[in-house]
């Protein structure tokens, strides 16, 4: 069963009842990402085995053997922006590769990024370093470009999250950064506004800039 924390508790409930009826002939295998979304009394019934993301060089590996087999160019650049956006997802990488091969046998980080609706890391930097600067009507215009590229709120939070971590700033701004970055996505999975939220969390970090906001 693939994806199995996507059951509700009720058929997990079910799928409990039917585990213990057929132990003697059958055997269950799930699989999920977040094993604390399955109930306990099947985790207490089950071995659980736990998968780490797969290395940039595994997956650079495979999707050089797959653009060779198939007659692709593939540039380094376009093989880190596939990295990028697979966040060691082996299936993410090879079907951003196969989509970017329908448009062009030659692919390009450009091609990478616009397909999977993801914006280039240094967007995302610019975003957030002009709003730390407290240039505020300057961020909000890059956040409209990202946004209407069709990149969701949830995917520029998690790339503001993983830039966050990697910058060069003291652990105390790091920390107050991460807390805003953690409510907004809270909120915004709660059923709040997401062009609101993203605009308040723009908003706290031009507030708690070195300068005053612009």
């Amino acid at each position: 069963l693939d994806e199995a924390d996507a059951l509700t508790d009720a058929a997990q409930s079910a799928l409990r009842r039917t585990m213990e009826r057929y132990s003697g002939t059958c055997r269950f295998i799930l699989s999920c990402n977040y094993s604390s979304k399955i109930i306990e009394p099947i985790q207490s019934r089950c071995s659980v085995y736990r998968f780490k993301s797969l290395s940039s060089d595994a997956i650079a590996a495979r999707i050089k053997h797959i653009a060779a087999k198939e007659g692709l160019k593939l540039s380094e650049d376009a093989i880190r922006a596939i990295n990028y956006v697979a966040m060691g997802d082996m299936r993410r990488a090879i079907n951003a590769l196969q989509s970017a091969a329908v448009l062009s046998s030659e692919i390009k980080p450009e091609m990478i990024y616009e397909i999977t609706a993801t914006a280039r890391p240094e967007e995302i930097k610019e975003l957030i370093t002009k709003a730390m600067e407290g240039k505020f009507p300057e961020a909000l215009e890059i956040l409209d470009a990202l946004i209407d590229k069709g990149i969701s709120g949830d995917e520029i939070l998690t790339q503001m999250h993983r830039l966050v971590i990697n910058l060069d700033i003291p652990a105390r701004k790091k920390v107050a950064l991460m807390d805003r970055i953690g409510e907004a996505d809270y909120r915004i999975t709660e059923g709040a506004n997401e062009r609101i939220q993203l605009d308040a969390l723009i908003a706290a970090l031009c507030l708690a800039s070195d300068t005053e906001p612009t």
